[in-house]
């Protein structure tokens, strides 16, 4: 399956209020960020930092939770996943090609 193809299949089964859609996807992407980094915090308090296969399974389940809002946020700003992968690429190799790539601030 591609980005696209993904988007396409997250959009069925998107159920959220229209008039709030930005911010919930917004919101949704932040609370399952925080649940992966929640996760990994406990596989340094709870142990090496080093995850389980189960951990690991658990961990994926997550970043796909992600990419669903992920998906849903680029669909409420009108872009398709593949051109949000592109221009991420784009931004990353002209800041490796200008040195750049450490630091901080969006327009470096």
């Amino acid at each position: 399956m591609n980005l696209n193809e993904y988007q396409e299949k997250s959009v069925s089964t998107a159920i959220y209020p229209n008039e709030v859609a930005l911010a919930y996807v917004a919101l949704g992407l932040s609370g399952e960020a925080g649940e992966i980094a929640n996760k990994v915090k406990k596989l340094y308090r709870d142990g090496d930092g080093t995850a389980s296969p189960e951990k690991e399974k658990e961990l994926a389940k997550e970043l796909g939770d992600v990419l669903w809002y992920v998906a849903m946020m680029a669909y409420e700003l009108g872009f398709r996943l593949d051109e949000i992968a592109q221009m991420n690429v784009d931004k990353l190799s002209s800041r490796k090609e200008r040195g750049v790539i450490g630091g901080s601030g969006d327009e470096r």
